[in-house]
């Protein structure tokens, strides 16, 4: 012990065997804790979660090979398929919480999402593929039956098919950029500090609140319709007789074009005015100080700063202008000629109008595959582009 050390030990009243001083050190004995006890809830829902999806996953392979034909068992409906799904969900929930504990209970929070995407968009999805390789006539007495790829080949075939598809890429090609263009000057206008901005903001939004079928009922079959419409009744009153904006074909795709646009710059409007609000203001002083102009800060600045915003508007509107179907069945109905025709409105005439089922979801799904390969390469080269500018 050191010199200094005993002293103070004396002061206190402590001895050498009472500090442990150059005693040996001991480690306490090691104890094992208990194993925690298991829930006798956890093997019981564990059993309930795996019988619940051996059931719900026979309950539609036997609903579907009734719809199919393939056998006499089944339902008149999914509707008794669609009650036992929602079941399953909640019972699979439970099983979740109850076996897998806190863990279980985080899984709680993704799952409705999932469930929900199963049950509206992949399993729809599966089951229009499977459709796709049938014929099925609502209006006919033999039902469904399989008939291979006999949908396809009258597909590659249709020219009604191959001439609705190429105006759904004649409205992206031409109403897309158009809005785009004045979507983004009308919110470069509002991002100004002018008067009453508000309020023309909350106008410059009303078209897009009204529904589209009004929009062209109350435009393209009230105002410009040849038969009844103001404008040519007006128009004839000074000699133009027989004006006509929807019996020629350019004329009647333009009228789409600025119908849908009106109803959408709005959409596009919002999207590229709430990414101006987000630049930073300290790049645009900088410039401004040192002597660059309107032209060149837009140039250089915000539209290189609003090319991420730029590309998801445009998808956006890319995805809507493929499903264009409302405005040109008000107004045209797919006409003159099919020269306003879209795909989703053929569809429509075919299964709805024409009850053929089996070839109205092969129409379907081969557009499926045709807009997602297309919003998919436009969204790898305007990405690559994105990056190379921005960052």
């Amino acid at each position: 012990m050191p010199l200094g050390l005993r002293p103070a030990l004396s002061r206190l009243g402590l001895s050498r065997q009472d500090t442990g001083v150059n005693q040996p050190i001991s480690n306490p004995p090691l104890t094992l804790l208990p194993a925690r006890a298991v829930s006798p809830a956890v093997p019981v829902w564990r059993l309930v979660g795996r019988l619940a999806t051996v059931a719900v996953v026979f309950l539609i392979v036997v609903q579907l090979t009734h719809t199919l034909g393939a056998t006499p068992i089944g339902f008149s409906s999914w509707r008794p398929v669609a009650i036992g799904l929602i079941a399953w969900f909640v019972l699979i929930d439970i099983s979740i919480v109850v076996t897998r504990g806190q863990a279980g209970q985080k899984l709680l929070f993704l799952l409705p999402a999932l469930q929900v995407t199963l049950a509206l968009v992949i399993f729809p999805t599966l089951f229009g593929l499977v459709v796709a390789f049938t014929e099925w006539d609502l209006g006919s007495a033999s039902g469904i039956r399989f008939n291979g790829v006999d949908n396809f080949r009258r597909l590659v075939g249709d020219a009604t098919f191959w001439n609705a598809l190429g105006n759904n890429a004649r409205y992206v090609l031409v109403a897309v950029p158009l809005q785009y263009v004045i979507a983004f000057a009308v919110a470069l206008l509002l991002n100004q500090q002018i008067r009453g901005r508000k309020f023309f903001r909350v106008v410059f939004l009303l078209p897009f609140m009204i529904s589209p079928v009004a929009v062209g009922w109350m435009i393209g079959r009230s105002i410009l319709a040849a038969d009844k419409g103001v404008v040519p009744n007006l128009l004839e009153t000074f000699g133009l007789k027989g004006v006509s904006f929807f019996d020629q074909s350019l004329p009647a795709f333009l009228g789409i074009v600025a119908m849908d646009s009106w109803i959408n710059i709005p959409f596009m409007m919002v999207l590229l005015l709430a990414g101006l609000q987000a630049l930073p203001q300290e790049v645009f002083e900088a410039a401004q100080i040192d002597g660059a102009g309107g032209i060149r800060r837009f140039r250089d600045i915000t539209f290189p700063l609003m090319l991420p915003v730029t590309l998801t508007a445009l998808v956006l509107r890319m995805i809507f202008e493929f499903k264009l179907v409302d405005i040109v069945r008000v107004v045209t109905a797919g006409g003159p000629g099919g020269a306003t025709d879209t795909l989703s409105l053929y569809i429509y005439r075919e299964g709805v109008e024409s009850t053929n089922v089996g070839y109205a979801t092969t129409m379907s799904m081969v557009f499926l595959v045709i807009v997602v390969a297309v919003v998919s390469i436009f969204l790898l080269a305007l990405s690559r582009r994105i990056r190379d500018v921005v960052y």
